[in-house]
């Protein structure tokens, strides 16, 4: 496998399934439980990277593509990062509320909702002081449904609080890291340093690219440019000179089945760059052959091993580093506990463990300085870092819900 493929050389969609499971996680099947998606994933060229993300133990595993937008050098053949994670917080939530309405015997909600991502980056990359973060993401949820305003909006907050996506945003958390250079692990002295144990190098864990698997019955389209691109020509901000710079991701769903099949349109709020969408299955499929895309929760593995990977190759071409063939295994924890009917259900994140594999003619010190480098200025490792509670309004049958409801108080 080399690092100068590219998506389209392939000729395979931007994503696909490779590996069936037996049975999808607890995570996606029941009220409770814990689970690690596991994502390897490997530099292709330029900026493009490929991700192979396995929903839990016993799950599916999908391959996934992302591209930069041209503002970076990119080629826009695939959606960018952060596209996918916001399209990951859309399907999750949409789960959540689903979930618990049946649990209170209300009758499905038709629902849509809009959700802006914000980040921010200051400091340099030229220099390696940039810090990346984030602030707390706006939720609309537009709700058609036969039932009281009070019960809706209960709804909706305690969907919030229940889901193990929105829960990256919701608690903060610090996570590991290891790194492997040229083969050999060492340990990782300016991140915290993983005590798990070691990992599969993607290089020699597959002999072969990723293929789509014979006879899975995928949903066409799983991820799809959608033609439709932002107003006004592109700003090349590929630089990296000192400034603060600012980003918003914007995204809108709704539900392709009411059962828990989500589109998703998302795309970053520049002049001149390409709207992606997602297609996601989180409904309650116990069959693993039954399902047909990934859920939220994959797109939230895949959005943040890519958001770092984004960064570290940007650092090696600012800096021309010796480094090359750029590989990642990404663990997510997440889990839930209580119950979708009383308002105990709540959906948790733990710290996300990250090996990093690299190779080149480079010195140990800078290797783990790309590592340290990539991690403070990425994006979605801030917002696991940071307490972000999201600021949420909710339309129930065209009318907006005035009286506050303050989720976090209702449990955390």
């Amino acid at each position: 496998m080399s690092t100068s493929e590219t998506i389209d050389g392939s000729g395979y969609p931007l994503a696909f399934k490779v590996r069936q499971g037996g049975v999808r996680s607890p995570l996606l099947t029941s009220d409770f439980g814990r689970d690690v998606f596991i994502a390897e994933a490997r530099t292709l060229s330029g900026y493009q990277k490929e991700a192979v993300v396995s929903e839990g133990s016993r799950g599916s595993a999908w391959r996934m593509t992302t591209d930069e937008g041209k503002h970076i050098k990119g080629t826009d053949l695939a959606p960018f990062p952060l596209g996918f994670y916001n399209a990951g917080l859309h399907a999750d939530l949409l789960r959540r509320i689903l979930v618990i309405a049946r649990a209170r015997s209300m009758a499905a909600p038709q629902v849509e909702i809009k959700l802006q991502n914000f980040y921010f980056l200051d400091g340099s990359f030229v220099r390696g002081d940039g810090i990346g973060g984030a602030e707390p993401a706006k939720i609309e949820v537009k709700i058609q449904a036969q039932a009281p305003s009070d019960q809706i909006a209960a709804l909706v907050y305690d969907a919030v609080r229940a889901s193990p996506a929105l829960a990256t945003m919701r608690s903060a958390v610090t996570n590991t890291f290891a790194i492997y250079v040229n083969g050999r692990r060492r340990k990782a002295t300016t991140l915290k340093n993983s005590t798990g144990p070691d990992a599969a190098d993607p290089f020699l864990t597959y002999s072969e690219p990723p293929a789509p698997l014979d006879g899975a019955n995928d949903l066409s389209d799983l991820i799809r440019k959608t033609g439709k691109v932002q107003t006004g020509d592109i700003v090349d901000v590929s630089d990296g000179t000192i400034r603060r710079v600012v980003r918003t991701v914007s995204g809108a769903s709704r539900l392709l089945d009411p059962a828990g099949i989500t589109d998703t349109n998302t795309w970053l709020e520049m002049p001149g760059l390409s709207h992606f969408a997602f297609k996601s299955d989180d409904r309650m499929v116990e069959n693993a052959n039954e399902e047909v895309g990934p859920s939220g929760l994959a797109l939230i593995a895949a959005g943040i091993v890519f958001c770092y990977m984004t960064q570290l190759s940007r650092y090696i071409i600012h800096q021309k580093f010796d480094i090359h063939g750029v590989r990642i295994v990404q663990r997510t924890p997440f889990a839930m506990e209580g119950d979708p009917g009383d308002g105990s259900w709540t959906g948790n994140i733990e710290p996300v463990d990250t090996h990093l594999f690299l190779n080149g003619g480079e010195d140990d010190e800078a290797h783990e300085r790309l590592m340290t480098i990539a991690a403070n200025t990425c994006y979605l490792h801030a917002t696991l870092a940071a307490r972000l509670d999201p600021i949420v309004s909710i339309e129930h049958n065209g009318k907006p819900i005035t009286r506050p409801v303050d989720y976090a108080a209702t449990g955390d």
